[in-house]
């Protein structure tokens, strides 16, 4: 059996979510799918599936053997990009998701820039607030801000980001601002779907406080809360990248500066590192160089 086959059948068909599908994208027949499974736990020595006529779900140790076959799918890719001979032009077309707030506020021009550097290349843009499944959805990179990334995706480090509370100083005139974070709890605070919808947690001199919030607005997409605070709603917790440019103006004013929100990672991340196209490789350094230089814009 060749086993870097077999590893590579039984990774397609966990991505793919059956059989067929998998024997599709490997063109090869459902029969021979079926073989190489059957080995790869035959020389495992353990059950890797559970497999019903609807569906395929993972093993314990399918679980574990699905982290280390993907760790040496990417070696094999990687070494053979180092010695690859040839290095054509990346070209192509990508499909690449993001936020709608960080979409519009930084990736729009970074895709802007990588294909007047790459002029073969195309990239489709999907900006959504939603957690969009790469493999069903056919996107073949995701650029998300979050705390933990699904193990199941490799995702590149691109960039820290940083939020913080603020709020209009027209609001802060009328109700004044929060001393303290256990203050937050008299505020109209105005709140994400899927970030701190309900608690927000401040760091200060070492201690974590958390602090139950609420208010008259929520909203799954940042730019609206930040339209609402700008209008003099509340207090949110926004990105710095999305609302630098109004604190240095004034337009909004930073509020319990004195305490630390969780940092998030940026990250661009995808399904697998097999066969990787040149495309996706550049298009994947080009972020790394982007944010990188700019990560100024994300922090204080």
């Amino acid at each position: 059996m060749d086993r870097m086959t077999a590893m590579t059948v039984f990774v397609e068909v966990v991505e793919r979510g059956s059989l067929t599908a998998a024997a599709e994208a490997l063109d090869m027949s459902r029969a021979m799918v079926t073989r190489y499974l059957a080995e790869v736990e035959r020389w495992l020595g353990a059950r890797l599936l559970h497999r019903t006529t609807r569906r395929i779900s993972l093993t314990g140790p399918g679980e574990a053997a699905l982290l280390r076959f993907r760790q040496m799918l990417a070696i094999g890719e990687e070494l053979h990009g180092e010695l690859a001979t040839d290095n054509p032009e990346p070209h192509g077309v990508l499909r690449v998701t993001a936020s709608v707030s960080f979409g519009q506020s930084h990736l729009a021009a970074a895709v802007a820039g990588f294909v007047q550097r790459y002029p073969l290349t195309r990239v489709e843009l999907l900006l959504v607030d939603r957690m969009v499944n790469l493999v069903e959805e056919r996107v073949d990179v995701a650029v998300r801000i979050s705390r933990a990334i699904d193990p199941n995706l490799i995702a590149r480090p691109l960039a820290r980001c940083h939020s913080v509370l603020c709020a209009s100083p027209a609001y802060l005139a009328a109700h004044g601002a929060p001393a303290t974070a256990d203050a937050l709890a008299a505020h109209n605070c105005l709140t994400h779907h899927y970030v701190g919808k309900s608690v927000w947690q401040l760091q200060r001199d070492g201690r974590t406080v958390s602090v139950a919030v609420g208010g008259n607005i929520s909203a799954n997409e940042a730019s609206l809360l930040v339209e609402a605070v700008r209008a003099g709603a509340g207090i949110a917790m926004l990105p710095i990248y999305q609302i630098g440019p109004l604190l240095e103006s004034g337009e909004l004013v930073q509020v319990l500066p004195d305490y630390e929100l969780d940092e998030m990672g940026l990250h661009a991340v995808y399904a697998s590192r097999r066969q990787l196209p040149a495309v996706m490789r550049s298009f994947l350094d080009f972020l790394v160089e982007r944010f990188a230089s700019e990560e100024f814009r994300l922090r204080m």
